[in-house]
């Protein structure tokens, strides 16, 4: 599996920011986004945005808009299956998702995903790190996903299930721990206290 696109999730409504598009949030002399882009780029064969509403606020990134394939923002995994749609209409085996506020996010996430489930065969791997108390925890927002599996997560979705957890268990999805060093690497901005922080963190050059 050597040809991967990546999926930004940015559906979410930033309720905590005072709503609106966290990605287009300025981040240094920037955004929210152009981070994760700048981050996720690298790894991916090609790039889409999953977003609703008017793609037109998107457009300086030149990428293209993937609108949730299903009605009233049944949340990320309705992103997941818009980018498995998209990508399986170019060939493409697996697409790699990760959040849209989340700026900082690890340099070989594809690498090591795509690694993870090929060494213990299964199709789905979920990111994870440590918390405060050391425990691992899972970040399903960053996964790596298989085109072949998307007629059951639609199938899911129109059942009613929300949880990302509750499908990818049912595919024995594959955990993979990635080290937080000074700071998680999966630590999103919810907050305008977050976004201050982030701000910090890009200052002491952690971009």
């Amino acid at each position: 599996m050597t040809r991967i696109p990546g999926v930004i999730l940015a559906g979410g409504k930033a309720t905590r920011m005072g709503g609106g598009d966290k990605g287009l949030l300025p981040l240094g002399d920037a955004t929210l986004l152009d981070s994760v882009i700048g981050r996720l780029g690298p790894q991916c064969s090609e790039l889409a945005i999953n977003a609703n509403g008017d793609p037109a606020r998107f457009a300086r990134f030149g990428l293209p808009v993937l609108a949730d394939p299903m009605a009233d923002f049944p949340g990320p995994l309705a992103g997941v299956l818009a980018g498995l749609d998209w990508a399986a209409q170019t060939g493409a085996e697996a697409i790699v998702t990760a959040a849209a506020d989340t700026p900082f996010l690890p340099g070989d996430l594809v690498a090591r995903l795509t690694a993870e489930a090929a060494e213990k065969g299964v199709p789905i791997a979920l990111a994870a790190s440590a918390d405060e108390a050391g425990v691992q925890r899972r970040h399903p927002t960053f996964g790596l996903w298989p085109t072949g599996l998307r007629e059951d997560l639609r199938a899911a979705l129109s059942g009613g299930l929300r949880k990302i957890v509750l499908w990818t268990d049912r595919h024995g999805a594959a955990t993979v721990p990635f080290p937080a060093a000074s700071f998680d690497p999966f630590f999103n901005v919810n907050t305008p206290e977050d976004m201050a922080r982030a701000e910090r963190l890009l200052a002491r050059g952690m971009a």
